[in-house]
């Protein structure tokens, strides 16, 4: 099977060669690996023609955009510049980070996932970051969700969720709309990968609104999203910040935010969320 890379990076000079490195080192490589520079000030630019010197399925794409981080839009936007200088010709495409040391293995693995099973959508490995000199899980989702950070999507299923879409929440809504169309989502706990420089580390107060702001175009309505946020919250050991996400669910909700789900997708996913916590409670 084919696949194409995407990396968006914004001022990755510390940790795109790392990236770099590991998918040029994988037993299967890509047929074609884009990387987005999205407005850097830094040398990735300078990193990344390097590589592509050397490599001839490595490709530099420029980008100007503003240098605000905000998640979702900023990086989805530079996913599809970057697609753009792809062709179609494609089975599996990949959006990963620009921060990340994967195992050689790491993409042939992914590629006997969805060879294995023509109905697998989507898979992925876990991401480990590094606290005490020790690798650990970065534990801020659940077992069966495949992190923003490393997305690995079959064609076919890429296409019938409507590829991805930028805003925040869009590597939870192509989850969702996988299991609404009835693809399977296959997390591999063997596939550890070194995520370099943890989840939101740079997100400001705007940001954080996101995060609530997210909960509500996903359709999850009020109790759905108190639960939700509560327990990120909980997970990123900032307790505090459960209030800026139900801020940010109440400011899109007077806003009337365009959804990222139709009604009946909407729906769907509050049924699966109350099934998944029902299951949680009772096992």
């Amino acid at each position: 099977m084919k696949y194409y890379v995407i990396i968006p990076a914004y001022n990755e000079e510390a940790f795109i060669a790392l990236t770099l490195q590991s998918l040029v080192e994988q037993t299967i490589l890509p047929n074609k690996l884009v990387v987005v520079n999205d407005n850097s000030t830094d040398k990735t630019a300078e990193i990344v023609l390097e590589y592509a010197s050397k490599y001839s399925f490595i490709e530099l794409v420029n980008k100007k955009s503003d240098t605000i981080h905000l998640p979702g839009s900023k990086v989805i936007q530079a996913f599809y510049e970057g697609k753009k200088h792809l062709d179609d010709k494609y089975d599996i495409i990949v959006k990963i980070d620009a921060d990340l040391i994967f195992p050689n293995h790491y993409f042939e693995t992914i590629i006997n996932h969805f060879q294995s099973d023509e109905n697998i959508g989507m898979a992925g490995g876990f991401c480990y970051v590094e606290k005490n000199n020790e690798w650990v899980l970065e534990s801020l989702t659940d077992k069966d969700h495949i992190r923003g950070a490393l997305k690995s999507y079959r064609r076919a299923a890429f296409e019938q969720i409507g590829g991805l879409q930028a805003q925040m929440g869009w590597d939870t809504v192509d989850e969702l709309l996988c299991k609404f169309y009835n693809w399977k989502i296959v997390t591999d706990e063997h596939l550890h990968v070194k995520h370099l420089k943890p989840t939101g580390a740079s997100y400001n107060q705007s940001a954080r609104f996101k995060q609530g702001e997210a909960f509500y175009t996903l359709g999850y309505g009020f109790f759905i999203t108190v639960i939700a946020s509560l327990k990120l919250a909980l997970r990123k050991g900032k307790p505090l910040l459960f209030i800026d996400y139900i801020k940010g669910y109440w400011k899109a909700k007077r806003e009337n935010k365009k959804m990222l789900v139709t009604p009946e997708q909407a729906q769907f996913v509050r049924k699966y969320r109350w099934q998944k916590m029902k299951e949680k409670l009772f096992r």
